[in-house]
């Protein structure tokens, strides 16, 4: 009996054994891969986390560890870099499965994505100049203080501004803040502390004289119910990543105080911003160029055809065209391009239930034909109109049909009015691809931003891209002029 019931508590002991290590054996099974490649999406200006290198390929902290994460976990990656908000918004589209870009993860954003366990604890630091005497908050009475609008940095200043007594000016772009600390503009600024140190391994000349405040934590996000095996893929990565040490030294080779990410021609000169850059620059310029010709193209054949239904005697199409020229003139175009970017595949989706994106270059090419064709459909309907009444009543007099006259009478006499501000509406049209930049299209303007997040020479990078327009514009106005006198 005796050995009876050891033999059966030893197969009941066999038993347990089995069934926990099956049960760890489930729990340690990584999620395979759903899609064979997920598109990821991160900022293009966020130094040392995401930027553009000397040879314009992105690098950084975000861009290493998500393609580490993925070989590890063996699953394929394609990374663009639009921009921050261009990429939470592409991600909200579906047109994006998941995105990495320096994202803190806070209440509010919980509500629209899904995170992944942190992957970097940021904290804020205060800046000053070399040789400052601010050397604690109290030093700060009677200051001007800049910070980023919407940042962590922002938020403190703000809480602290009564206490402290400075003043506090805020800024869009961490290039204009540092300039105008290094201009003196500025007497102190706060910002994220490895955005701080990659400035001053890139040349800045600040010091950072008190201890950082804790800010939050960034955290790998996708749209809130989709791809939870990405979630669970990084978190495993980032885990593996951190026990073998290939965290800490993505980390130190940024952060650390020999970076490797240091430019190996001089960029403090405009000189050597050309001869290092001149390859982004020509493609930024290409694709504004064919941005520009495309729309400007597709809006005149817009236009025309709307300027017609305007001076139409037919009351039907004159309502259209007033319609169509007063909803396109009265909205920005900036928020037309949002729209047909990120608004119209949402839009799509809950009605069909499909993604449907719409790529970059086609929603900015949409967006700048129906500004573009809106302003010339009131060209054409100005020229027409200049054109004496009396021309068409005596054609219309003699028999000639209205098709006829407006052919053969009015818009040739037409045409010679118009062409002046046909040019000026293509030199507006290429000054607008700027705002499409908005929506993450890297095109000329956008460009000029991505090198200056890496090198902070900002003054000099705006000056190229100045020439580069003016040089750009007057070649292609003269050639209009030409072609009219012609």
């Amino acid at each position: 009996m005796k050995r009876f019931l050891i033999f059966m508590m030893s197969l009941f002991l066999t038993f347990l054994v089995v069934l926990s290590d099956g049960l760890v054996a489930a729990d340690d099974t990584s999620p395979k891969p759903i899609k064979s490649n997920y598109h990821i999406v991160s900022d293009s200006s966020f130094a040392p986390f995401e930027y553009q290198n000397d040879s314009g390929n992105y690098v950084g902290i975000d861009m290493e560890l998500i393609q580490a994460i993925a070989d590890q976990q063996g699953f394929k990656i394609s990374i663009s870099n639009p921009g921050f908000d261009a990429a939470l918004n592409t991600v909200q589209a579906g047109q994006a499965d998941a995105v990495i870009a320096g994202m803190s993860i806070t209440d509010a954003r919980r509500e629209i994505f899904d995170f992944s366990d942190p992957y970097y604890t940021s904290n804020i630091l205060l800046a000053v100049k070399n040789g400052s005497n601010i050397a604690a908050y109290e030093d700060l009475t009677g200051k001007i203080v800049g910070a980023k609008n919407g940042t962590s940095s922002y938020k403190f200043l703000e809480e602290n501004q009564t206490t402290y007594g400075y003043t506090l000016k805020a800024f869009d772009e961490a290039s204009a803040m540092y300039d105008s600390l290094n201009s003196g503009a500025l007497d102190a600024l706060m910002d994220d502390e490895a955005v701080l140190r990659y400035a001053i391994t890139q040349g800045r000349n600040f010091a950072t004289p008190i201890s950082g405040e804790p800010s939050g934590e960034y955290g790998f996000a996708v749209k809130k119910g989709s791809n939870p095996e990405l979630i669970t893929m990084f978190n495993n990565g980032l885990a593996a990543l951190k026990a073998n040490g290939d965290y800490d030294k993505i980390i130190s080779k940024y952060l650390g105080e020999t970076s490797t990410t240091a430019s190996t021609v001089d960029e403090t000169t405009i000189a050597g911003l050309i001869s290092n850059n001149y390859k982004q620059l020509l493609s930024g310029l290409w694709t504004t160029l064919s941005l520009a010709l495309v729309s400007f193209a597709l809006a005149t054949v817009v236009g025309i055809i709307v300027g017609m239904m305007s001076v139409s005697p037919i009351k039907a199409l004159r309502i259209f065209s007033a319609i169509f020229v007063d909803v396109v003139r009265g909205i920005p175009l900036m928020i037309v391009a949002a729209f047909i970017f990120w608004g119209m595949p949402n839009l799509l989706e809950s009605l069909t239930g499909q993604q449907s994106p719409i790529n970059d270059f086609v929603a900015g090419t949409i967006a700048l034909t129906l500004n573009g064709g809106a302003y010339i459909a009131e060209i054409v309907r100005g020229g027409i109109q200049a054109v004496p009444v009396g021309q068409m009543e005596a054609s219309r007099s003699l028999g000639i049909s209205y098709g006829t006259t407006m052919r053969k009478i009015i818009i040739p006499q037409a045409v010679k009015l118009m062409l002046p501000n046909f040019i000026n509406q293509f030199v507006i049209s290429l000054k607008d691809t700027t705002i499409i930049s908005a929506i993450g299209m890297v095109e000329l303007f956008q460009t000029g931003k991505i090198i200056i997040a890496r090198n902070y020479q900002s003054f000099r990078m705006y000056a190229i891209l100045a020439v580069m327009y003016l040089v750009i514009i007057t070649l292609l106005t003269r050639l209009a002029k030409k072609l009219e006198r012609n």
